[in-house]
């Protein structure tokens, strides 16, 4: 490596799309910077010796209450553009996951609330790049 040659710091983090049958998605309404006040899917910071499907599973537990384990989590992609977060770079897993209708919800952690919303009816103060997330979540499989 030579003298001009930096390292960028890199965060790892774990993002999930949860729905229902019925066509809803639980968003979490972010309690602080950046994009307070904007609504994301929930997730957070992969903790050293974690995989990113168990952190995914407690970052949703933590942030909604609503307990799913690390293998009902179906991949959907890697999201890892150098500007997608404002503080830096981090990269996301982001995962999908099916609950049944009713599932109760609470609010907690990173959370300012917990609500289910239809999938053609989001918000428009979507945090992050949580909408591209989402429609991926939500595509045809082929």
């Amino acid at each position: 490596m030579t003298e001009t040659e930096t390292f960028e710091t890199i965060r790892y983090t774990a993002d999930v799309v949860v729905l229902t049958p019925g066509g809803d998605v639980l968003l979490i309404e972010r309690d602080w910077p950046p994009f307070e006040g904007h609504w994301a899917c929930a997730g957070g910071h992969v903790d050293p010796g974690e995989t990113s499907r168990a952190a995914a599973a407690r970052e949703l537990a933590e942030e909604t209450g609503v307990h799913v384990t690390a293998d009902e989590l179906r991949p959907i992609g890697v999201w890892d553009a150098p500007e997608r977060d404002p503080r830096g770079r981090y990269v996301t897993v982001a995962y999908a996951a099916v609950v049944p209708v009713g599932t109760t919800i609470t609010a907690g952690d990173d959370a300012r609330t917990a609500c289910w919303w239809p999938l053609d009816g989001l918000p428009v103060r979507l945090a992050f790049d949580h909408a591209d997330i989402l429609s991926a979540a939500t595509a045809p499989t082929p």
